[in-house]
């Protein structure tokens, strides 16, 4: 009798293990349908800055009394 209690405990220890690893949580990393698009907008006012530099050179240049 004993062996048999032996055999049922260990059946349904057996038991609740499967049914507990059946419950782990699962995550997935899976890439994405579409692609990823980054819009930068970005102002570029670099060039107005120079022209005006140079144009300034030029009138300080030209008017070197002004200062």
């Amino acid at each position: 009798m004993r062996k048999v209690t032996q055999v049922i405990t260990t059946f349904a220890v057996a038991a609740f293990l499967s049914m507990l690893s059946g419950c782990t949580p699962r995550v997935e990393v899976a890439a994405p349908e579409k692609p990823i698009t980054i819009n930068l907008n970005v102002k570029i006012d670099h060039e107005i800055r120079v022209k005006v530099d140079k144009e300034l050179d030029q009138v300080l240049s030209s008017n070197s009394g002004l200062f």
